[in-house]
């Protein structure tokens, strides 16, 4: 067998089976096209011909990193908000008053298709160049047809053009637009009989998410919109117990979720449901900072359970203006007291896992897509020791190297 190309004198982070970090060190791995043909102690190699090697220098290789919950693609900015906050007004105060996600929909519906895409690719830049090979974008700032659409034609667009695979979601049940004022149910109907069957004809949509708090969306209105989900046959996500306990995980649970997302306030029966039904726990640390919050998502709980904890960036205007997915396991490990290698998984195997791509995502495996990481560390648990900077020798996407290893 000839490889196309021979990856030698590294140590592999797998991230499967039973060995921390799944490592093995002294490794090679052989790729084949977009697709990872093998990976083994490099003692085993034998002889096995390829196209091309390259010798790593002893450096670690984890797979592509997965930001498994952004909000990346929007108008304008809220940094005022930010401001505000430090004053001491609260998220929920500042979006009573029209502020919040109504403040960006007003920006994003006013942003012209170019507009949106720019300002996107700017942001996705620094997650790329860091070893982001896949991120979910969720729409939700547009809150009707048009502008939803808009949103998710932006996001698809970032997938044909820059070097990462982009997931969308469909969050049109992120807020009630002004015009809906007083009446969200008509909303919840706009959003279940039109907004989410149209945009799934036309090909946008591979997820459906719902915010499922006191400020926004009830538990009974969610089954609606999950209700239409289950109709198309899409999978659904969920924004739950970020603000309060209204039993969302145990809610999200109960339609086979891919994942349920904050979780500050998740009880024991949603964690126990999540875990049941396989939902993996996604948690923003970078939105607890931000929002200075105090109320700790219960991990020892989800532990215990078994339920897989992804992490995420929660890239969004607002409430987690992060760009670093890399600082996010830092901040994982400080707030939430995540291991070092909890904290990776939570950007590999289990952020697959949120997305649906667990079988071809996620880890270095034969047969799994070809997305790898080269880190100059001598050891994993550095990604999450830094804090600030970017360790990132080398990114491939599907078999290409969209940064080659430098010598």
């Amino acid at each position: 067998m000839e490889y196309d190309l021979l990856l030698l004198n590294c140590n592999v982070a797998t991230m499967a089976g039973d060995k921390p970090y799944g490592a093995i060190e002294d490794a090679a791995i052989g790729i084949d096209g977009d697709k990872i043909a093998w990976v083994a102690p490099r003692q085993e190699l034998g002889y096995r011909s390829a196209k091309q090697r390259i010798d790593l220098k002893g450096r670690w290789v984890t797979p592509g990193l997965v930001d498994c919950h952004t909000h990346i693609v929007y108008g304008g900015d809220r940094a005022h908000e930010f401001e505000l906050r430090l004053k001491g007004a609260t998220y929920e105060e500042i979006a009573r008053a029209g502020g919040g996600i109504v403040s960006t929909v007003r920006a994003t519906r006013a942003a012209q298709h170019g507009e949106l895409v720019a300002s996107a690719a700017k942001r996705l830049a620094p997650l790329i160049a860091e070893g982001v090979t896949v991120v979910e974008i969720k729409s939700g700032y547009g809150l009707d047809l048009a502008s939803e659409r808009s949103m998710l034609e932006a996001a698809r667009h970032l997938g044909k053009k820059l070097p990462i695979t982009v997931k969308t979601t469909c969050l049109a049940a992120h807020a009630v637009p002004p015009e809906f004022n007083d009446k969200s149910d008509a909303y919840i109907d706009l959003v279940a009989q039109s907004i989410l069957p149209t945009l799934h004809q036309e090909g946008l949509v591979d997820a459906v998410d719902v915010f499922c708090e006191k400020i926004a969306f009830s538990p009974a209105q969610t089954r609606r919109v999950f209700e239409a989900a289950k109709q198309l046959g899409l999978p659904v996500k969920l924004h739950a117990e970020q603000l309060s306990d209204l039993n969302g995980a145990a809610l999200a649970a109960e339609y086979g979720a891919l994942s349920a997302e904050h979780l500050e306030w998740a009880n024991d029966d949603g964690i126990a449901a999540m875990a049941k039904a396989g939902t993996v726990a996604v948690l923003l640390p970078g939105a607890f900072y931000a929002l200075r919050e105090t109320k700790l998502p219960p991990v020892e709980a989800f532990r215990k359970a078994g339920v897989p904890m992804a992490i995420a960036t929660d890239s969004n205007p607002g409430s987690s203006p992060a760009l670093s997915l890399l600082l996010m396991l830092s901040m994982a490990c400080t707030f939430f007291r995540f291991t070092p290698e909890e904290a990776l998984r939570g950007v590999t195997v289990n952020a697959a896992k949120a997305l649906g791509i667990g079988k071809t995502h996620g880890t270095i495996e034969a047969g799994k897509a070809a997305d790898l990481v080269v880190f100059d560390i001598a050891r994993p648990a550095e990604l999450a020791y830094w804090i600030g900077g970017t360790p990132t020798a080398g990114v491939m996407r599907a078999g290409q190297w969209t940064k080659t290893p430098c010598a």
